[in-house]
């Protein structure tokens, strides 16, 4: 893996480092300065965005007037614009640095969110919704090298330590949310909207505590496009991108299994949210121990796909138990799909990170977090029609599509090693 610089940190002494060492040592805090700016910072938006994605659907329909059908053709629209922009920005952030290219997009978040309130019509809603999500997509590939050069030579477990942190915020986030929903007026909503635009603002704040991280020289003749030349990247993004689906497993597809299909009781739909996101907090980091190189990553890529074969056809087993008997099978098969979302973001982690030269980090994070991005906005279809529609045969038979690709990464990845730009040059 090329080596990227990392930014200096200011060390704690005295008393204070006494007090912290311990929270160190158990993996509680980062033990770098910066580390621990970028983790704040994570945490702060992820709060504001959680709080926003729980409601927004119903903030759309019930204070702003649109229609479920148009909420969804906005949300889609937008989503396939915000795919557009990571590639590029994250060419201009190895060029121009990504700290100052994420807290510019972390301003536009905040002005498009905040912007949503005076919004009254399908067509401003959608011009909005795309502004906002043009500058998300952008932020990500904007961020990939700051965590990089964050994350020095622990990139591993630091990468880890802010998806538990994520997580962790989320689950807070949709707390916060239920407050809002059950009060269901107006101004609940419109609060929950300027509060999410207010953590984007007070986010780019604790960003800018960073130092700035230069940009490395691109080696000679190496062009502008060479995530898009790159094709052994091209092919482990799109590999990455259809194992992605299983992000949206359980949290579009089991619960309308569990309420349409099965005799579990209807709170399990909430649990099977609870029981993911705390087993995310509790295991992301143990989970991405040792997975530093991307053998390792794509070892453990491979068995996420048979660990989400076995939860899969464990959720699809409880069709037709009794109630009691149908919430045990369903929540077997819940720690075991996370266990391969554990696997399989930690492979995928290294494998973005890792296959990508120093120097072009924003722009292949953009072009991985583009095929991300089209499994997500493909996932509600495809899941529909294995899940639901086919019933028990279709959630096997998209198991065994996801068994299919793990065990073709491994072989993709060694023929992208071999294919890799500028892999000799020094980091």
């Amino acid at each position: 893996m090329p080596v990227a610089p990392h930014l200096p940190d200011v060390q704690t002494s005295g008393t204070a480092a006494a007090r912290g060492s311990w929270l160190i040592r158990r993996g509680l805090v980062p033990p770098t300065r910066s580390q621990r700016v970028l983790a704040l910072a994570t945490f702060v938006n992820m709060v504001g965005s959680g709080v926003f994605m729980v409601a927004s659907a119903l903030f759309f329909t019930r204070s702003v007037g649109l229609s479920v059908t148009q909420v969804g053709l906005g949300m889609g629209i937008a989503g396939v614009v915000g795919l557009l922009a990571g590639v590029p920005v994250g060419h201009l952030a190895d060029r121009r640095g990504p700290r100052e290219i994420y807290l510019l997009t972390l301003c536009v978040q905040g002005l498009a969110m905040a912007a949503l309130v005076l919004v009254h019509s399908f067509w401003l809603f959608v011009a909005t919704l795309c502004v906002g999500e043009l500058a998300r997509a952008a932020g990500m590939a904007a961020r990939g090298p700051l965590v990089r050069g964050v994350g020095g030579d622990g990139l591993a477990r630091y990468r880890a330590y802010l998806r538990s942190v994520a997580n962790l915020a989320g689950s807070g986030a949709a707390v916060a949310a239920g407050f809002a929903v059950h009060l269901d007026t107006r101004t609940a909503y419109v609060a929950l909207v300027l509060g999410n635009a207010v953590s984007f603002l007070a986010c780019a704040a604790v960003v800018a505590a960073l130092p700035s991280l230069p940009p490395l020289p691109a080696p000679p003749r190496s062009g502008r496009w060479t995530a898009l030349r790159d094709r052994g990247y091209l092919a482990v993004t799109v590999l990455d991108g259809v194992l992605s689906i299983h992000h949206q497993v359980l949290l579009f597809a089991l619960p309308l299994w569990i309420v349409g299909h099965t005799d579990a009781p209807r709170w399990l739909v909430g649990a099977a949210a609870l029981l993911n996101t705390a087993l995310v907090v509790l295991l992301q980091v143990r989970a991405s121990r040792g997975v530093d190189t991307t053998t390792a990553a794509a070892r453990v890529m491979r068995r996420s796909g048979v660990a989400f074969l076995l939860g899969m056809a464990a959720m699809a087993a409880a069709a037709g138990l009794p109630g009691r008997l149908a919430a045990a099978v369903v929540l077997v098969g819940i720690g075991v799909h996370t266990v391969g979302e554990l696997w399989h973001s930690a492979g995928s982690l290294e494998l973005r990170f890792g296959l990508a030269p120093a120097h072009a980090q924003g722009q292949y994070t953009g072009l991985f977090g583009f095929g991300t991005g089209l499994a997500n906005v493909a996932a509600p279809s495809v899941l529909a029609l294995f899940c639901v529609t086919w019933g028990a045969p279709g959630w096997l038979l998209l198991g065994g599509v996801f068994v299919l690709v793990g065990l073709a990464i491994p072989t993709v990845v060694r023929a992208a090693e071999r294919s890799r730009p500028y892999a000799h040059q020094p980091g």
